[in-house]
């Protein structure tokens, strides 16, 4: 199996309006679908627009209205080769997308204004944003987390500890630390596992371990989101299912399970405003993606 399967087997702070509930005290329940299509490698929310990022066949993102899931517009990205996560900056007024096959990023405005392309010099992985509005961009071979600003200057990278083997994700909380999600299981990595990792790159807390199903146990943990109480939303991916973790890495509740979404939950992104958990799901059938849809829970 060559790199780019391997590194294929997903937004934080799009608003900073605190709600008065948090974001998790309901189980969630699927309450819409977007049409089955190509396999998705990103998505994101943004006010009323929800962005999607499709397979190589298309070098466009879709953009749906996040109430009727209807098509609005599509965005072209120039250039764009093997893609592997979208986000989207209220702040800057853009769209980034992690580009392997170039080991760039490239930033998309909004407004559908000229694209613009900045090296990450290492492949890059997933993509969030901080709560500055600077790009983190999680290297998955060299296993460091990546600190960018808007037009790709290199702010700060920091070394993870060597037991973060393929750190998939990771997202930065308001005290500067860091929420890291990593084990392949392609790699046979010992350790499937959600981090809590200090500023220096070393393990303050973790949740899981070798990898496996049920009672503090993942199978690739592909893909996060964290609502502003620090709750932790896991896709993971090998289980077919979203879990719940609280600020201290402490298993809460299986959010979706495998009979909700059927597919391998591959990405995510959290709407605080509507409760909504968008969750990217792809099939594969014989080691490979042959097509993806956008799972709405309400949490």
């Amino acid at each position: 199996m060559n790199f780019t399967h391997w590194f294929f087997t997903a937004i934080k702070y799009n608003t900073l309006i605190r709600p008065t509930r948090r974001v998790c005290n309901t189980v969630g329940h699927v309450i819409k679908t977007l049409a089955e299509g190509k396999p998705i490698w990103g998505v994101a929310t943004l006010g009323n627009h929800l962005y999607v990022l499709r397979e190589k066949s298309s070098e466009q993102i879709e953009v749906y209205d996040v109430d009727s899931f209807c098509l609005l517009r599509s965005l072209t990205v120039p250039g764009l080769g093997n893609r592997n996560d979208i986000v989207v900056c209220g702040h800057n007024r853009c769209a980034y997308v992690s580009d392997i096959s170039h080991n760039s990023v490239h930033k998309v405005p909004l407004s559908g204004a000229r694209t613009t392309q900045w090296p990450v010099n290492d492949a890059p992985g997933r993509l969030s944003i901080t709560v500055k509005h600077s790009l983190l961009v999680t290297c998955i071979k060299v296993r460091k987390i990546k600190e960018f600003t808007t037009d790709g200057q290199l702010l700060d990278e920091v070394a993870l500890s060597q037991d973060v083997c393929s750190p998939w994700y990771s997202i930065q909380l308001s005290n500067s630390e860091f929420v890291v999600c990593h084990g392949s299981a392609i790699n046979y990595d010992p350790l499937h596992r959600v981090c809590l990792v200090g500023c220096d790159g070393q393990v303050v807390k973790s949740y899981g371990g070798p990898k496996g199903s049920g009672s503090q146990r993942m199978t690739v943990p592909a893909h996060m989101a964290v609502d502003v109480n620090d709750f932790v939303f896991v896709a993971d991916a090998n289980n077919f299912t979203v879990l719940l973790l609280s600020p201290t890495l402490t298993y809460v509740r299986d959010v979706v399970s495998r009979d909700q979404i059927q597919w391998d939950p591959c990405r995510l992104s959290l709407d605080v405003q509507r409760r909504h958990l968008y969750v990217a799901v792809n099939e594969w059938k014989d080691g490979k993606t042959t097509a993806g849809r956008v799972v709405v829970v309400s949490v």
